[in-house]
């Protein structure tokens, strides 16, 4: 799998024309399918970060949107005027056109052959969901603001199998040992503590950012 940040706080690839703005998105590329995580807030630069990075957006099927925010939705009409055919994943009923297929998230369940969603976790304002994502050597998390707490999305992700990675935001999270037995921590977004990440973690600590590649 291969995963792409498309919409963040940073830039991570520079001189490319790629934009920083507050809000999250990343595309997760298998074999047969992209899912788009996450729209990021403004439409306009979600589309020009994935033309810069050569990213068509009508091949993207499958959307997954974290939380009801306007900085994890906000790109999501422009991004579905383009496309035909798509699922889209959500907690709350949005209104779309007829061309996609909208499917209210409750419980986990399989999205495709090694991509889960949590399910709706309670969160601190709002609810979420995040994904989890089967790798080569284990299971990876993706989060878009961890409102549900990530040491929680971690806990409900274990009972896919051995999680050791998670890459999105982390918010105001602060029970740093939950994350010892990870491989790969990628703190994105909103993360109130990222320099404390990586000083904790030097070795596990990767920069994310927009144009940031992962082969999972």
């Amino acid at each position: 799998m291969k995963l792409t940040i498309v919409y963040d706080n940073e830039v991570y690839k520079k001189g490319f024309g790629l934009k920083s703005n507050w809000g999250f998105s990343c595309l997760l590329e298998t074999k047969n399918d992209k899912i788009l995580f996450d729209c990021g807030a403004k439409g306009k630069i979600l589309l020009n970060n994935m033309e810069k990075l050569r990213i068509n957006p009508k091949e993207i099927n499958k959307i997954v949107i974290s939380h009801e925010h306007w900085d994890h939705n906000g790109g999501l009409k422009s991004i579905i005027a383009l496309i035909k055919g798509a699922e889209l994943y959500s907690l709350e009923k949005t209104k779309i056109n007829e061309k996609i297929k909208f499917k209210l998230v409750k419980e986990s369940e399989m999205i495709l052959e090694g991509v889960y969603t949590t399910g709706r976790l309670e969160g601190s304002p709002i609810d979420e969901q995040s994904l989890v994502l089967k790798g080569k050597k284990g299971y990876y998390v993706i989060v878009g603001c961890s409102h549900s707490g990530v040491e929680n999305i971690l806990y409900e992700s274990k009972k896919f199998g051995k999680v050791i990675g998670i890459i999105g935001g982390f918010h105001g999270f602060e029970k740093f040992n939950v994350l010892n037995d990870l491989d790969l921590i990628s703190p994105c977004h909103c993360t109130k503590y990222k320099k404390s990440l990586e000083k904790l973690y030097p070795k596990k600590f990767i920069k994310g950012g927009v144009g940031k590649v992962f082969e999972l």
